[in-house]
């Protein structure tokens, strides 16, 4: 039996809860912009983390730290880790760009390399806020930290179907993060990115199947890499050998999502913005919130370095 998807949540530019990002999808009102270092920003709005996550630990969060805190938060709550549960944590992220620039920022700058904030270390590296989100929620399983572009999401999505068909979790949180920093906004213009950066992160919850009432079946994920100039052939070949192996075909497939293709738009992504390594993840949300019971949907994302990663699901009927 193929793991299922039992719940979700996500912090987005239409506020910081599920109900929110439904809300704004379904309405297709574009999140609300404001200006950046840069680019156009779509901001989680009144996303500040002292006030939502307390005073104690926070002073040197970073803010994509906070929202994955806050997003593994609100599916803890609905189900809190029992004694003994392995339930582990999959996130893509390229984590906070902003912490590692200014920790770098200070060796330079300071009367010695050494002379930096020692609380600013923890999340200058990437797996900060994967280790956060076990630490404040009791996630006792695996905790891993996927680096995959744009396809990070769908990369971790595949990490926590291994992880259940090994057997080395009870259940898996998976999902991806990205904030919006003007040092992200620097480094994107720099790679000739324009448009509007949103940032935000979706976490799903991955059990065995039967055990609770599926919002989704997870039937493929499957993954390639495009050579330049292949990027429309590649995605056609990734979706056709995960199709392959569920024993459908592109007859049976009610909605295709794909981000970074040429010449093919992404609902979520007009309506919120660029949102970087969280991008196939809210193309997943964006399937969940608007899919109808029985749909196969394959989702798919393409980072511009070529990692190509596609997933196909069928839904079920709870909403």
């Amino acid at each position: 039996m193929n793991p299922v998807i039992t719940a979700w949540t996500a912090v987005s530019p239409y506020g910081i809860d599920r109900e929110s990002f439904v809300d704004g999808l379904r309405g297709g009102q574009a999140a609300a912009v404001s200006g950046g270092a840069v680019h156009k920003t779509a901001l989680v709005p009144g996303f500040d983390i002292r006030e939502l996550l307390g005073r104690k630990g926070t002073r040197a969060m970073d803010r994509v730290t906070g929202l994955a805190v806050w997003a593994v938060g609100q599916l803890a709550a609905e189900r809190p880790a029992a004694r003994g549960d392995r339930a582990g944590l999959v996130l893509g992220t390229m984590g906070s760009l902003d912490s590692t620039m200014e920790v770098s920022r200070s060796t330079f700058v300071e009367a010695k390399p050494y002379f930096i904030d020692p609380s600013r270390m923890p999340y200058s590296i990437m797996n900060a806020a994967a280790g956060q989100c076990a630490i404040w929620h009791d996630l006792t399983g695996p905790n891993v930290t996927l680096a995959g572009g744009r396809a990070a999401g769908l990369s971790a999505l595949a990490y926590a179907v291994r992880l259940m068909r090994a057997g080395r979790a009870s259940s898996v949180l998976a999902g991806a993060a990205e904030e919006y920093s003007d040092a992200r906004s620097w480094i994107e213009s720099h790679s000739g990115v324009d448009g509007v950066l949103g940032e935000g992160c979706v976490m799903l919850r991955i059990e065995p199947a039967g055990e609770q009432s599926p919002l989704a079946e997870i039937l493929a994920v499957h993954s390639r890499i495009a050579p330049p100039g292949a990027v429309t052939e590649t995605a056609r070949s990734c979706v056709d050998g995960a199709l392959a192996t569920t024993g459908l075909s592109t007859e049976d497939v009610t909605t295709e999502s794909w981000s970074g293709v040429p010449g093919r738009t992404e609902p979520v992504s007009e309506l919120i913005g660029d949102t970087g390594a969280a991008t196939a993840m809210f193309q997943v949300a964006g399937v969940l919130a608007t899919g109808q019971p029985g749909d196969v949907a394959v989702v798919g994302s393409v980072d511009r370095d070529g990692a190509v990663v596609c997933a196909v699901l069928r839904l079920g009927g709870q909403k």
